[in-house]
């Protein structure tokens, strides 16, 4: 189950290391093709704001990939908790207010990796 639990953390880190790479440096070209639903003149003008929330992403990415880092399987297993937790609840809250899809792509694969640390043996 170890195994699993942190593919399962490594797999949404490079989500969110992806989302972080359309949003800060791609959202005017390649997000374009992501983010289908948005009219296209609304990219250049929510340029700032996007990156903006690329960084947040970022900061997920960073904080489940330091808990894969960390050698104590205490700090270990409570790190990567309170960053899926984060992920789970972003994903509720973007799926809420801007697409019912952001709860399957963020929130599903947070739920499982939630479960998969509780989960496993230490």
């Amino acid at each position: 189950m170890e195994i699993v639990s942190k593919g399962l953390i490594a797999a949404i880190a490079l989500l969110h290391g992806y989302i972080l790479w359309l949003e800060m440096f791609a959202w005017t070209t390649q997000a374009k093709k992501v983010f289908k639903s948005l009219p296209e003149d609304l990219f250049e003008k929510t340029k700032v704001m996007a990156a903006n929330q690329g960084l947040y992403n970022g900061f997920l990415a960073a904080g489940l990939l330091w808990s894969l880092a960390i050698t104590d399987p205490i700090w270990s297993k409570n790190v990567a908790l309170f960053f899926l937790i984060c992920v789970f609840i972003a994903g509720l809250y973007g799926a809420a207010t801007a697409s019912k899809r952001i709860f399957y792509v963020q929130s599903v694969p947070a739920l499982l990796g939630i479960l998969s640390v509780l989960f496993r043996e230490f």
